[in-house]
């Protein structure tokens, strides 16, 4: 077997961190620039990855007893106008529909950018009671946020994610909805991408708009840099109110309803992206690989009992693979691709991320070389082994390999937090090293916008379950009960 070939050329993740991240994304196929400015073309690879996280997640959703449906891409302008909070939150990136066949618009329409307030519109209508709640309703759908700033998966104009609107007739009710939502995206992330992060609170001024309270997982990428991975948001009472919903209370009284929103958005794919990856290409967690094996034949002579043996053990494979890990198992020996050289296949392979690779040759097939598999992740080494335990040996180097990246990225983030106890220390993080940063701060508003004014960080989250620390903040030297997570920002 071959252990020299040749490179795919792609720019090298160690010396440019974002020009490698818009190289791979390309040249792995994943997504691509559309003609609408801002906006990208997901193609099937990068797709096969959003549609492993919607069949995690929503297992988890519907475990939990939401349900999913769909709403309108339009809402009338008046429905946002109904929430200050909101409508200022979100008119900056607005897209707004004004000629509809031809003829102006009576009333603007605003593409959807989250659906929060036609979705209310809709739940005031069907509920007069306590009787009707929970309304626990979720939606996969696309949404539309005019970036000035756009970047592959992490920042686009039109974006894909889940959005779940839950209403309660009690706080505690939905506080619990609220918190679940976190566990589960912590959960998708951990387990199925192999992503660290931290759960916790949002600051007021970070918060979602309209929010009572918004809860996150925050992530840190390979440049210092931190990527919000989902947010859980507390809504309180508060969208109930400007919308005038009530029902009938349990007593006979007017009740406001609790509400809660959710989400995840193919954002995820950029972390996973940023995170898993080396100078040769992507790393795909195999959990979440579209596919988990390529079988990679040496063409020239004997390739009948080439394919024949590589059918053999992909029938191996198939017959016994578990579920943790549906991928594909491809052989790349037929059709346009096995037109390539044997090379620039390994290449392709490894580009891609492919967490193993098998390369068969007339030694494999002779039996005087035992079946070597390749690790995509190096660190973990080659196994060789014969037919009848090749299934066995892929499941563990699987398992293997999915708790390894979470363990990296794990070690990778720790190594790179940083407790400070003055300014100076802050500032010195910022300036030489990045990374998150714990420290004080007395949760003035004013002090927060001028730490980002001055060092570009920003107040990612108090962690979820913190002790109380008492100290000073950072900044003013007032009194300060936690250290929050702060970091520069995606």
């Amino acid at each position: 077997m071959a252990d020299n070939f040749e490179k795919k050329e792609i720019i090298k993740k160690s010396q440019n961190l974002s020009d490698w991240y818009t190289d791979v994304i390309l040249k792995a196929k994943l997504a691509d620039y559309a003609p609408v400015k801002g906006c990208m073309v997901i193609r099937p690879y990068g797709y096969a990855l959003w549609e492993g996280i919607q069949k995690y997640l929503d297992v988890l959703i519907k475990e939990r007893g939401v349900e999913n449906a769909y709403f309108p891409l339009f809402i009338p302008e008046k429905f946002l106008q109904k929430e200050k909070e909101h409508v200022k939150g979100f008119a900056p990136e607005a897209a707004v529909v004004t000629i509809g066949g031809g003829e102006e618009l009576a009333e603007k329409l605003i593409v959807r950018p989250t659906s929060e307030t036609i979705m209310y519109e809709m739940y005031k209508q069907w509920t007069q009671s306590w009787r009707d709640l929970p309304v626990l309703i979720n939606q996969w759908c696309n949404v539309v946020r005019w970036e000035k700033r756009t970047y592959l998966f992490l920042r686009t104009s039109e974006f894909l994610w889940q959005e779940g609107h839950c209403a309660h007739t009690n706080s505690e009710e939905n506080t619990e909805m609220v918190l679940w939502a976190l566990g589960a995206y912590q959960k998708t992330y951990q387990d199925l991408l192999a992503l660290y992060g931290i759960s916790g609170v949002k600051s007021e001024a970070e918060k979602f708009a309209g929010a009572s309270k918004t809860y996150t997982y925050e992530m840190l990428m390979p440049d210092g840099k931190a990527l919000q991975g989902a947010t859980s948001h507390d809504l309180g009472q508060n969208f109930a109110k400007v919308f005038d919903w009530t029902v009938l209370g349990e007593n006979g009284e007017k009740l406001y309803p609790w509400q809660n929103s959710w989400g995840l958005s193919t954002r995820s794919i950029g972390g996973l992206i940023m995170v898993h990856g080396d100078d040769d290409g992507l790393m795909m967690p195999p959990k979440i690989a579209p596919i988990k094996l390529v079988i990679n034949p040496i063409l020239g002579g004997q390739e009948a009992e080439i394919i024949a043996l590589a059918q053999e053990i992909k029938r191996e494979i198939e017959a016994k693979q578990s579920s943790d890990y549906p991928g594909k198992v491809e052989i790349w020996g037929s059709g346009a691709i096995a037109e390539k050289t044997f090379g620039w296949r390994m290449s392709e392979a490894e580009l891609k991320g492919v967490p193993l690779t098998i390369a068969l040759g007339k030694k494999e097939v002779a039996g005087t070389t035992p079946i070597t598999i390749i690790p995509r992740l190096k660190e973990i080494g080659r196994q060789e082994t014969g037919v009848e335990m090749v299934s066995k040996i892929i499941e563990q180097m699987l398992t293997k390999i999915q708790k390894q990246m979470l363990e990296k990225h794990k070690a990778f983030t720790e190594a790179n937090t940083h407790e400070v106890d003055s300014y100076k220390e802050f500032r010195e993080v910022m300036e030489n090293k990045r990374g998150f940063i714990k420290a004080h701060w007395c949760e003035n508003a004013l002090c927060e916008r001028k730490i980002k004014e001055e060092t570009k960080a920003t107040c990612r989250c108090r962690p979820l379950n913190d002790r109380e620390s008492e100290g000073r903040c950072i900044y003013c030297g007032q009194k300060a009960q936690y250290r929050w997570i702060f970091a520069q920002a995606y």
